[in-house]
């Protein structure tokens, strides 16, 4: 059984083909030493990415947003204080968030690999999922750093649409859909997100650059950083990112 702390990680019917296919051919022990965190600011084009990957590699892709979005929706106190905590552009508690990705990557959906999403946030996390990935004899052998100015962020940001089911993403300008507010694959609703606007979008900035940036310099120490242009188009991000997964 899992509570509203363990949000199950959908992984997509071709995903999870693909992914059982390597296991039975013997493929498997290669998709399970992708063990990353993709790392940047609000928009960067983190979430697009991660689909691609998901479906190349067959690995989960654990998005803390996504997660507490879905436990936003609870109707219970901790979701009612995730809703709001979500809505102003705040930080939930490390320990929560400690508690749901240490949750899910005990899941089947991640047994080839993960990509963390959104996590850390900052050294403590950091060094907490450290702790744990190395009691699993798995620590993390890659970190992706999208790079991405400020300004660029806001006008990505302000036209964006998701797709909620699939987690699919279009923009008013750059990506639109070919019906209005309708997803291209089932036509369902797209949504707009309630902290997708320049107000919010500039505090969760602020808080990224003030606690997120420091851990480019530790993952750098490290070894594992590896800084990518995430201004370029989609498919050379893809490409650049693919290569290092593959190295």
């Amino acid at each position: 059984p899992c509570d509203l702390r363990c949000v199950r990680v959908s992984s997509g019917i071709n995903a999870e083909y693909g992914a059982v296919k390597r296991f039975v051919s013997g493929e498997a022990e290669e998709k399970r030493s992708i063990r990353s965190v993709l790392l940047g600011p609000p928009g960067a084009g983190k979430g697009t990415q991660a689909l691609n990957l998901k479906e190349e590699f067959g690995v989960c892709h654990l998005s803390t947003g996504d997660m507490l979005r879905e436990i936003a929706k609870q109707d219970s106190p901790l979701g009612k204080r995730v809703a709001s905590t979500l809505k102003a552009g705040e930080l939930v508690t490390d320990s929560l968030v400690i508690e749901i990705i240490e949750a899910n990557l005990q899941s089947d959906a991640c047994r080839l690999g993960f990509m963390l999403d959104g996590f850390p946030r900052n050294l403590t996390q950091a060094q907490k999922l450290d702790d744990y990935l190395e009691k699993q004899d798995e620590p993390l052998n890659n970190v992706v750093e999208f790079k991405v100015e400020d300004e660029v962020l806001v006008g990505r940001i302000s036209g964006r649409m998701i797709h909620q089911p699939s987690g699919r993403t279009y923009h008013e300008v750059f990506a639109p859909p070919k019906e209005p507010m309708r997803d291209d694959v089932t036509g369902e609703p797209l949504m707009k997100r309630p902290d997708d606007n320049p107000t919010v979008l500039t505090r969760r900035l602020n808080i990224y650059h003030e606690q997120t940036a420091p851990l480019i310099k530790y993952y750098s120490e490290k070894g594992i950083l590896r800084s990518i242009d995430a201004m370029q188009k989609p498919d050379k991000v893809f490409g650049d990112i693919y290569k290092y997964f593959k190295q």
